[in-house]
């Protein structure tokens, strides 16, 4: 119980904002032992490699370009597939488990490849003494482990070391231990008995200069005989005689008698072991353990959150992985399919809105800044997506002044009063988590609410003033009036109306609204309608009455400026999918406002567009005079070149004023598709391999593929590939059944995928090209794997013995390397009922995947497929998979990027997917308007080109005095962060992306 409450103290220590005396020091906890040993073991491998060896090797590329050449092609493939892990920090369950798969099945086929041990590598015993010794490290190290745990329980060792092993660490440091024996093994042997020889060293007079530089033969039999010298005899340690392991004896010819010397490759084995063991029962015994009983992993976290944001990235929009994203669909085809028509949120605010006085305008109109005399306001859209571009725009919104240059001189733009948010405040979908994280998270790092305020507490009566404060009046903070957009109704709108309708603080910016449309009534004669348009692409009937009544009724006066807010804008979306919607929206401005709507704000498109209406004496009147959508606000970016042609809207007439980022912009960065898709989105990797292994099933394996080989020239390997790739597809259309399937399932899908917008022939011809891209790629793929094999089986590299071929040959050698005079390996056997060897033996077999595929397409080809078992045949097409998946998944980004970047620069379709891709944190921005002395609007559109993607805690803010009953929004460094490079800012960085000036209605319409 002590040390519980010892913890919790620990805890809320931790928790505090100026923790500073434990992260005074860095402790080295944990220790990097694996990435470091790793370096180890590959500069181990480069400093043995003698340049003789390498020099000898690279003579022969000439005689042996077809293994060259087929070394260039599997490295080439499994470079790119591990390439967007290298240098990018990624998951970490699916980081180690492709670092190791890759490891696993590119050894597995460099071991079956000539020319290594020109390199002075023996693979075959290195493979198979790697996998008897991590067999041997796993069984003892668990054995090990289950122990301590039992200790632990009984009370023999540290109560306080409650911590349990990691299994995947433990898995880890075995293999680099197993790794390690082998390279000693490999350059240094089992050498008991080290005769003092003089080395014998070739001089030729046509040495290389690397030759001349470098004598690493010297220098490696002196680390062999000095520095990793045999421990001793087993006479020197008579208990350990019956239980090690010896070594072979140095002699020429066959030895007389058998070693008495224990093996170095045993005493290496079992120091490491040692090692392990050691460190690991005094790290949870002492010091550590006892000076911090919170868990490393827990202290570790609460530590970085001090030091830096826990931001989340960008919304992976193409994982096959996302539960988030399944969700967002569920959650999607539920709101479509089954509330749509049938039940509106909105419905049931409009019945809860009539008070008790029958003031229905209370819950839904706010004049509390009308008497103000300098007002500033901002809007912004589409956040809660990426943590640093989120937080990038909140820490600017939260700044007391922006000191931005404009024309020759450097004007500071107020914190606006009001901040109005557009819509899309979470991605993908409304939950309790994306709210916080994504959306509440960076708002309260970039403004922190008061301190007494809960989180998890509920408004009942709003507004939540604080102490002191009659009325909003009176109250001088900013507030935040929020609309919902297309992702915030995707669950009906319960998340929407739980965290912003039901609760008073974002971040510092008081939340006053209960319902999810409003009515703002601002100095000077101006209004801003926020309209709730859910799923429907329109307001219902009960919010055209309240705005229409307003009208009606004088509230809004003959004069009056009003802004319109709506998520979507629907003026560039209906004229680019050839649409009409908002007939109540069309309705409410033509008919009632009458010339009166100023402004349309809208965000759902993620990038800045102004269009202003042009005045023609001959033409209709404009009912809405500029156009601005600003969706900018954290989400991923989208294109601004596609909608660069829109100039209608209400029969007026339209030009196009300012784009962020530029149309030229926008189209360059469209590229990033070709060649990042699968760096962004590596996860993709579940479906695309999936897909394309799905389309080759039926034709593994290919028999029949001497004639490919037989020709002498390129053009007549060529041309019989080619032909190859020709009949595999035939074969697919009129005789398979699961890659026909495959390809119907994938037409289908891909010419649905293609965007309504255009005709139907169209898009049966764009999803038929995309298919056949696909397939094509998919059966190339598939041959260049079957020739691999084809080529190792009629070189007798595959397919010599059987399944076993490795661990055959392992028990031929074995009692000659590894002398057992005492018969311990027998011993273990009948201990282990004859569990060790079988697991060794079979752990070999599954790590030699090419020998199982090539055995078993040998069966296949003699005798066909009806020879194999059902789980013989999962078995094979499983192996095939293995490697085929890494084949493929670099090959289908590339197809699929290949795809957007044609349909969105060359076509102008596919804007949300061919930009989702990317996950773009750039190109941010939010307006700020002030409402002049003269009733004048003048507009502001603020941009941040780069987003930081690393933060530190901001001196400024932490050495800033705090006081219990001061606002966050009085203080001079509201934001917690700020960027690790200071001139990469947002608040450095920040530009003028737009400055134009909209006139009240009694003057002449203005606007630049």
């Amino acid at each position: 119980m002590g040390s519980d409450k010892h913890s919790a103290r620990f805890l809320d220590k931790l928790k505090m904002e100026r923790v500073r005396t434990m992260l005074t020091h860095t402790y080295p906890y944990p220790h990097e032992h694996s990435r470091h040993a790793m370096i180890a073991v590959i500069m181990g491998c480069l400093f043995f490699i003698s340049s003789d060896n390498m020099h000898t090797l690279v003579e022969k590329l000439d005689n042996n370009f077809k293994w060259w050449s087929m070394y260039a092609c599997l490295l080439g493939f499994f470079y790119f597939f591990s390439s967007p892990f290298l240098g990018k920090t990624i998951q970490p369950s699916y980081s180690t488990f492709s670092r190791w798969h890759v490891a696993w099945i590119l050894v597995a086929a460099l071991y079956h490849l000539p020319s290594f041990q020109s390199m002075g590598l023996d693979l075959r015993m290195n493979l198979s003494l790697f996998l008897t010794i991590y067999t041997s490290s796993v069984v003892f190290l668990f054995v090990f482990h289950v122990v301590f745990i039992g200790f632990w329980h009984l009370g023999l060792v540290s109560r306080v070391a409650r911590r349990r092993p990691a299994i995947l660490t433990i898995l880890q440091n075995c293999a680099v231990l197993s790794i390690a024996c082998c390279i000693f093994y490999s350059h240094c042997g089992n050498r008991a008995i080290l005769r003092q020889t003089p080395l014998e060293r070739r001089r030729s007079s046509n040495s290389t200069w690397l030759t001349k530089l470098v004598q690493i033969d010297e220098l490696k039999d002196q680390v062999c005989s000095s520095w990793f010298a045999p421990v001793g005899s087993a006479s020197d340690y008579p208990l350990l005689s019956k239980w090690v392991i010896y070594g072979e004896l140095a002699c020429n010819g066959s030895c007389p008698v058998t070693s008495d010397e224990i093996s170095p490759i045993y005493s290496l084995w079992a120091t490491f072991i040692g090692l392990y063991i050691a460190n690991y029962v005094v790290e949870r015994s002492t010091g550590w353990a006892l000076a911090h009983p919170v868990s490393v992993n827990n202290y570790e976290k609460l530590k970085k959150q001090q030091m830096k944001p826990n931001f989340l990235d960008m919304v992976p929009w193409y994982s096959g992985t996302s539960a988030d994203l399944f969700k967002t669909v569920f959650d999607l085809l539920v709101s479509v399919t089954v509330f749509l028509g049938r039940f509106d949120m909105r419905m049931m605010q409009a019945a809860m809105t009539k008070t008790c006085d029958g003031d229905e305008r209370k819950e839904l109109l706010y004049d509390h800044f009308t008497d103000m005399d300098d007002f500033w306001f901002d809007f912004m859209a589409d956040t809660g997506d990426g943590g640093n571009s989120s937080y990038s725009v909140a820490k600017l919104l939260a700044q007391p002044f922006i000191s931005v240059p404009l024309d020759d001189d450097t004007i500071s733009l107020q914190r606006g009063n009001v901040l109005l948010i557009g819509g899309d405040l979470a991605y993908p979908n409304p939950s309790a988590f994306t709210y916080e994280k994504r959306l509440f998270c960076p708002f309260e790092y970039a403004l922190q609410p008061p301190h007494w305020y809960k989180n998890d507490s509920i408004s009942v009566e709003k507004p939540e003033l604080p102490e002191g404060v009659s009325d909003l009046k009176h109250y001088d903070g900013p507030q935040c009036f929020l609309i919902p957009g297309n992702h915030d109704w995707f669950d009906g709108l319960n998340t929407f109306m739980r965290y912003i309708c039901h609760k008073s603080w974002l971040g510092g910016w008081l939340m006053p609204q209960r319902k999810s449309y409003f009515a703002l009534q601002l100095p000077k004669g101006w209004w801003v309608f926020g309209l709730d348009l859910a799923l429907h692409g329109d307001i219902d009937v009960y919010q055209f009455n309240f705005f229409s009544e307003l009208v009606k009724e004088k509230v809004v006066g003959k004069d009056d400026g009003v802004i319109i807010i709506t998520h979507e804008p629907n003026w560039l979306l209906d004229w680019y999918w050839k649409d009409d919607t908002g007939k109540n929206m069309r309705h409410l401005i033509c008919d009632f406002l009458k010339g009166r709507c100023k402004l349309r704000m809208a965000g759902d498109l993620h990038h800045y567009m102004r269009h202003s209406c042009t005045h023609q004496s001959d033409g209709p009147a404009a009912h809405v005079e500029h156009l601005l959508v600003n969706g900018c606000g954290g989400a991923f970016l989208h294109p601004t070149h596609v909608f660069s042609d829109f100039s209608k809207f209400y029969d007026a007439s339209y030009d196009s004023k300012s784009a962020y980022p530029s149309f030229k912009d926008s189209s360059r960065i469209a590229l990033g598709n070709i060649l990042k898709f699968r760096k962004k989105n590596w996860q993709f990797d579940f479906i695309g391999g999936i897909i394309y292994f799905v389309l080759v099933f039926s034709l593994f394996p290919q028999c029949k593929l001497g004639h490919i080989l037989r020709d002498d020239s390129f053009s007549g390997h060529l041309g019989s590939f080619l032909g190859t790739v020709w009949s595999a597809f035939v074969y697919v259309i009129e005789q398979s059944y699961v890659s026909f399937t495959g390809v119907v399932m994938l037409l289908v899908a891909a010419i649905m995928f293609v965007p309504s917008k255009i005709s139907r022939k169209r898009r049966m011809l764009i999803g038929v090209l995309h298919v056949a891209a696909h397939l094509t790629a998919a059966l190339i793929l598939m041959l260049l794997l079957e020739l691999g094999i084809e080529t190792c089986i009629q070189h007798k590299l595959l397919a010599t013995s059987g399944y076993h071929t490795l661990y055959q040959w392992y028990k031929s050698v074995e009692n000659e390397h590894f002398p057992d005079p005492t018969g311990l390996r027998v011993r273990i056997e009948q201990w282990t009922f004859g569990f060790y060897p079988a697991c060794i033996k079979y752990l070999m077999s599954a790590f030699d995947i090419p020998e199982v595929m090539a055995v078993t397409r040998t069966n296949i080809c003699r005798e066909g497929m009806e020879s194999l078992s059902r789980s013989g045949a999962a078995i094979y097409y499983a192996s095939v998979f293995l490697y085929f998946w890494v084949f493929s998944t670099p090959v289908v980004s590339l197809v699929f990027g290949s795809y957007l970047y044609i349909c969105i620069n060359w076509l102008h379709i596919h804007f949300d997917e061919a930009f989702s891709s990317l996950r773009i944190a750039n190109y941010k921005s939010f307006t700020r308007f002030h409402i002049k002395s003269d009733g004048d609007l003048e507009v502001f559109t603020l941009g941040v080109d780069k987003v930081p993607k690393e933060w530190k805690l901001d001196k400024d803010w932490d050495s800033e005095p705090r006081s219990t009953v001061k606002m966050s929004h009085l203080r001079r460094f509201p934001s917690k962060w700020c960027a690790t490079t200071l001139q990469q800012d947002p608040i450095n960085t920040v530009k003028i992306v737009d400055h134009f000036v909209i006139t009240r209605s009694d003057k002449e319409v203005g606007g630049s």
